[in-house]
């Protein structure tokens, strides 16, 4: 290759600033551009995009699931008797999300600066999944989703600029359908074949459908491409700037509070039907409601972040939960269909909060594939602070049972006096949690509309 063909090679790459450039590079970079699978559209991107979301329902839809397990441990005097059951058994399914939301910071790094090696961390991740599964061995699988998970959202912002919000809501989406089949498959299952071969059986589903789409899931620039030589142009994901953008840090801190509230629900909404002393398959109905809501809301939250302000979005969304709680959950919730109503109203609401992600990523990282990864990363991992601790708070308020209110309402005449008021204290946390990220919002939103920090993409 000539001297000249490697400056222009070099400067494609890494492009230099406007000042200091002795290239025009806008020849080379549509030429360069056309040689690639197009962006947005085309058979590349949708079919990574459907690869990725059956990947997101494996690796979310059995912690979101374990509700189901959960309710059927705390009626098995095997588990429920021994001592603290009622504050462990809830951390299984909550360490299994949380530990893959929190590996984020430290696993995204890593897929920046070694691209090459992201899909063969998830192949690893895959085999590492199945495995642990097979062997029963709820410890070991959450670090391993991560590994397999993580690289597809490195590779979301190769896919797609102008419909990120919604190919994003997509991708997310995922996790709400992996959330809606589970739990109408699981009992069954466990019934007739006992939890350890409902496991057996899913590790080995599990490798069914990943291994034939895993190579669809893939990124759309070159090696050369995605790893940058020589100098790092100014803005590149090395730039720690965005700690400081107070829009940014405003939307994180109210990430974190609706993770404190958000997957309470989740946790305890098949043991709260099991009080109102419906079936099992009732129970799991519940849940599989909230989360098939929860695609909806995942959809429309995507579609609609890539055209409305995303504070006004995080405001309606946040506001709306905080009622539902208080008024389906707390009042309404004392029949299983007004249970039903709350699954199908939080999951609607509260479900799609995670697609706006994009559209509070964007106006910082730009094109840069680096930098949205690591930003993404710190969304996962106060996501995932939030999904931890909210689970021993909420385990607490579920022991604390209100017995002058158990005695005032022994037919659970409201959601709050259900099971002798068990739950009362645990909906009140949420819907606070829920108002209290709200307040945040409608600061962000002022601070917004001064600054118009949204709009620059």
């Amino acid at each position: 290759m000539s001297s000249h063909e490697e400056e222009i090679d070099l400067a494609s790459r890494v492009p230099l600033p406007a000042s200091s450039s002795t290239l025009h590079l806008e020849p080379t970079s549509s030429l360069n551009e056309s040689a690639l699978p197009p962006t947005d559209k085309g058979s590349g991107a949708w079919s990574f995009l459907a690869a990725a979301f059956v990947v997101e329902a494996v690796v979310w839809g059995f912690p979101n699931a374990y509700g189901v397990f959960l309710d059927s441990y705390l009626q098995d005097p095997r588990f429920s008797s021994q001592q603290s059951a009622t504050s462990l058994l809830p951390l299984i399914g909550t360490l299994s999300t949380g530990i893959i939301y929190c590996s984020g910071p430290f696993i995204n790094p890593i897929a920046a600066r070694y691209p090459q090696h992201r899909r063969k961390s998830m192949w690893f991740g895959a085999a590492l999944c199945c495995a642990t599964l097979f062997a029963a061995s709820y410890a070991t699988k959450v670090v391993q989703n991560s590994l397999l998970y993580l690289p597809c959202i490195s590779y979301m912002s190769e896919w797609f600029v102008a419909r990120r919000g919604i190919a994003n809501g997509i991708l997310f989406a995922g996790t709400a359908v992996g959330g809606l089949l589970l739990p109408l498959i699981l009992p069954p299952l466990i019934s007739r074949y006992g939890s350890s071969s409902t496991l057996r059986i899913l590790s080995i589903s599990i490798a069914v459908l990943l291994i034939p789409l895993l190579p669809f899931v893939k990124g759309r620039l070159p090696l050369s491409r995605v790893n940058v030589h020589g100098p790092v142009p100014r803005g590149a994901s090395t730039s720690q700037s965005w700690m400081k953008n107070r829009m940014f840090l405003l939307f994180l801190v109210a990430n974190t509070m609706q993770s404190f509230a958000y997957f309470v629900p989740i946790v305890y909404l098949p043991t709260f039907a099991s009080d109102l002393r419906v079936s099992s398959s009732n129970s799991a109905a519940t849940l599989a409601l909230l989360n098939g809501a929860s695609v909806v809301g995942r959809l429309s939250m995507g579609y609609l972040s890539d055209k409305i302000n995303p504070w006004i979005l995080a405001l309606s969304s946040l506001l709306t939960t905080s009622v539902i709680t208080f008024i389906l959950w707390g009042v309404l919730s004392h029949s299983l269909p007004g249970l039903l109503a709350f699954g199908l109203a939080y999951g609607s609401s509260a479900g799609g909060w995670s697609s706006l992600w994009t559209s509070f990523v964007q106006p910082l990282a730009k094109d840069d594939p680096g930098l949205s990864t690591t930003l993404y990363g710190y969304l996962l991992l106060s996501r995932g602070i939030g999904n931890i601790v909210s689970t021993p708070i909420s385990a607490k308020l579920y022991s604390m049972a209100n017995n002058v209110t158990g005695e005032m309402h022994a037919h659970g005449s409201t959601g709050f006096t259900v099971g002798e008021g068990r739950f009362e204290k645990m909906i009140i946390y949420v819907g606070t949690c829920f108002a209290g990220a709200a307040v945040i919002a409608v600061l962000g939103w002022a601070m917004d509309r001064k600054t118009g920090w949204s709009q620059r993409v």
